[in-house]
């Protein structure tokens, strides 16, 4: 072959998939927590397929089941816990000068 060939030739590399979190003894129900927090990311959001390595059936049920953990109040809608916002504070409370209209009036004269 030439070597301008060979250039465009594909290298065969051996494609493996890895395993699914979800094993054969796991139920997809929204009594088991363990399993939707780990399909969760730390804001709330239900991570997608490809980030799941899950099958499309199975995502389909996870999603479903996640939503009615969060009708049942089981899981929470938005995660306001602290390691979500990185540490900062949402509402930092900012000291004001307020000045009153009696002391704008006493100023100017």
């Amino acid at each position: 072959m030439d070597k301008s060939k060979r250039l465009f030739l594909k290298s065969k590399q051996s494609f493996r998939r890895s395993l699914s979190p979800i094993q054969s003894g796991d139920r997809i129900d929204y009594k088991n927590m363990s399993l939707l927090y780990r399909l969760i990311s730390h804001q709330g959001k239900i991570l997608s397929r490809r980030v799941n390595r899950l099958t499309l059936k199975q995502q389909r049920l996870i999603t479903i089941a996640i939503k009615q953990a969060r009708i049942l109040s089981l899981l929470p809608f938005v995660n306001s816990l602290p390691f979500a916002n990185n540490g900062k504070k949402k509402f930092e409370k900012n000291e004001s000068k307020s000045t009153t209209r009696t002391t704008v009036l006493k100023k100017k004269k």
